[in-house]
């Protein structure tokens, strides 16, 4: 049965400042998602990340088909009227339209979507980001799908020794999506001098070599190259298929426990270790520290069973605490060197126009 996976996500609004959304926009978009159930979907979870509320969406409608897409834009905009209502900071903030145009892309949702044929037992996680950029899952991701000190199924597993296709996009073009393809394991040092460069590259999609079949996709956008200018970091989502012919579920803990520096944090402007957290949980009052959560499900004829939060259990307690320290380290450099993003990357145009004016006093 061929079924399809949408993720859609998006910050329409939160409680005193950058944290999380409220009960009622919450209830509000779950209300819109749950009517739609039994007719244009086969089932639906909703949940948050920081302020973000995000939609993981099954149906056998396809990738970006319209009716799917109205949905969520149709969610997004209710829960904007609550929190517009509710007096919300940052309301209705990734709605960069005003109108529906058949299809999320490019109206500021992150959306990241796949069509699969569904095997007899079909896990996967749903992985959303707040306060970071596009590329931040870069790392892991490779980790998992082409190293094998991180990911030992790439050894131990007929299935998945063959390697993957790395699909990456070009965040820079802004005229058209540009993409190159590359595989792993012969092209591995081509792919590690894109990835390294997470401003400027990220993955949008991996694939299975062997057997053709799509492994996981990432939502690329970057809101700054839609709206012209800054309205929050680009918060990615992802969907991964895991075990058999994928790595195994428990292969993508030790890559995200790097919990490795990303762009984001408070203005969008700084880098602090990107730290793995369960899934609802508010954005931190620390600097807005960069958030991953992962939640896994089984899905058998569309049907989700679960989820897990697979960054719940006791071991993700000490990650945290030490990506704590490794944030403070950052933190206590305050806006020199790499604490604070270059200026190319800069959200707020403060720095360059103080430059600007200290231009004309030099001599």
């Amino acid at each position: 049965m061929r079924i399809t996976l949408s993720v859609l996500k998006a910050d329409i609004g939160s409680v005193g400042g950058h944290t999380l959304p409220s009960a009622a926009v919450l209830a509000k978009v779950k209300e819109v998602v749950e009517e739609a159930k039994g007719s244009l979907l086969l089932d639906a979870y909703v949940f948050h990340i920081g302020d973000d509320i995000v939609l993981l969406l099954s149906h056998t409608r396809g990738v970006a088909h319209p009716a799917i897409h109205e949905l969520a834009w149709r969610a997004f905009r209710e829960g904007t009227e609550v929190a517009k209502r509710e007096g919300l900071y940052g309301a209705g903030q990734d709605l960069l339209k005003d109108a529906f145009t058949g299809n999320l892309h490019g109206l500021g949702p992150q959306v990241a979507e796949m069509e699969v044929e569904e095997r007899p037992s079909e896990p996967f996680m749903v992985l959303a980001a707040d306060k970071t950029e596009p590329g931040a899952f870069n790392l892991p991701l490779y980790l998992a799908f082409a190293d094998p000190m991180y990911s030992s199924g790439l050894l131990l597993s007929p299935e998945l020794r063959p390697g993957f296709r790395f699909r990456i996009m070009d965040l820079a073009q802004t005229e058209r999506d540009s993409y190159i393809e590359l595989d792993a394991p012969e092209r591995l040092y081509d792919i590690a001098a894109l990835l390294r460069d997470s401003h400027r590259f990220a993955i949008a999609s991996i694939w299975s070599r062997k057997y053709g079949e799509v492994a996981a996709v990432v939502s690329t956008t970057r809101l700054r190259n839609i709206a012209g200018r800054y309205v929050g970091k680009d918060d990615p989502v992802a969907l991964v298929r895991t075990q058999k012919i994928f790595p195994a579920t428990e292969e993508f803990g030790p890559p995200f426990a790097l919990a490795p520096f990303v762009a984001g944090d408070t203005r969008g402007s700084h880098h602090l270790p990107l730290m793995p957290v369960k899934a609802n949980t508010p954005a931190s009052t620390f600097f807005c520290v960069p958030m991953v959560c992962a939640l896994g499900f089984s899905l058998k004829e569309g049907r989700l069973t679960g989820p897990v939060d697979l960054f719940a259990d006791p071991v993700w307690d000490a990650v945290r605490a030490k990506v704590v320290e490794k944030a403070q380290e950052m933190r206590r450099q305050g806006f020199y060197g790499p604490a604070m993003l270059p200026m190319e990357e800069l959200e707020y145009t403060g720095i360059a126009e103080r430059l600007k004016e200290l231009e004309q006093e030099f001599s």
